[in-house]
């Protein structure tokens, strides 16, 4: 490798906590969950987020995708300062550049699998046929090419959690926030929902923030991070 080329900076992250405070109320007394709090993520890495319940984990989740606000501190989003925006810009932020994958599939029942991908691309003003050709490769970077008109309750659990995935980059967002996405699949069906996960990751080099007690999904992952007395620790 040419000195040059070694001396480049790596790529801005595309999901950045910094010094992340947040605190709840329980029974009267303050209990403080994260405590100066710092992450990133870049495009094209997964990280796996694990630790015991009650640790911080989906409370860091949900500040990262914009859904609950730190105390203090700073989250950025494809080099974008969520802090000072108001109600509507956040909102307009998480539509357009975060996705999500929940441990619920979330999908709609009354519509095809194809539909279920179209519609949050239609709600970011794509029309229907542009929407519905983007879906269709989407579902066939997932290895459901053959179950586009499938209603879930047609399709296999593991067959509507890929569904949920091709759903969650369809607006191609640059951040992809799981919150145990294989955690209601068998092993089997886990590794492979996991396995077309990292695919689509890599191939839209979106950043990847992945909570899981799935520990062998996790080795997998580029690294592996927990969070102790409110600080990101790196496992891995």
């Amino acid at each position: 490798m040419s000195e040059a080329m070694s001396s480049q900076s790596p790529p801005p992250p595309l999901l950045e906590l910094k010094d992340v405070w947040r605190s709840n109320n329980q029974g009267g007394s303050k209990l403080d969950v994260l405590t100066g709090a710092s992450l990133t993520v870049r495009a094209g890495e997964m990280k796996a987020l694990v630790g015991p319940s009650g640790s911080g984990k989906s409370t860091l989740l949900n500040i990262a995708g914009l859904l609950e606000q730190p105390d203090s501190g700073t989250v950025f989003i494809n080099a974008v300062d969520s802090a000072g925006l108001r109600q509507g810009k956040r909102t307009l932020l998480r539509r357009q550049h975060i996705g999500f994958v929940f441990q619920f599939h979330r999908l709609l029942p009354e519509f095809s699998a194809l539909e279920n991908v179209m519609i949050p691309q239609m709600l970011n003003g794509l029309d229907k046929f542009e929407a519905a050709d983007r879906a269709g490769q989407l579902l066939a970077m997932v290895g459901l090419q053959d179950r586009v008109d499938h209603r879930p309750g047609l399709l296999s659990g593991g067959e509507q959690q890929r569904v949920a995935i091709a759903r969650a980059v369809a607006n191609a967002p640059r951040v992809l926030l799981a919150d145990e996405p294989t955690g209601n699949l068998d092993p089997d069906t886990a590794k492979d929902v996991f396995g077309h996960l990292a695919a689509i990751t890599r191939a839209t080099q979106t950043a990847a923030l992945v909570v899981t007690h799935n520990q062998q999904l996790a080795l997998n992952m580029d690294s592996i991070l927990t969070i102790e007395n409110g600080h990101v620790v790196a496992l891995a």
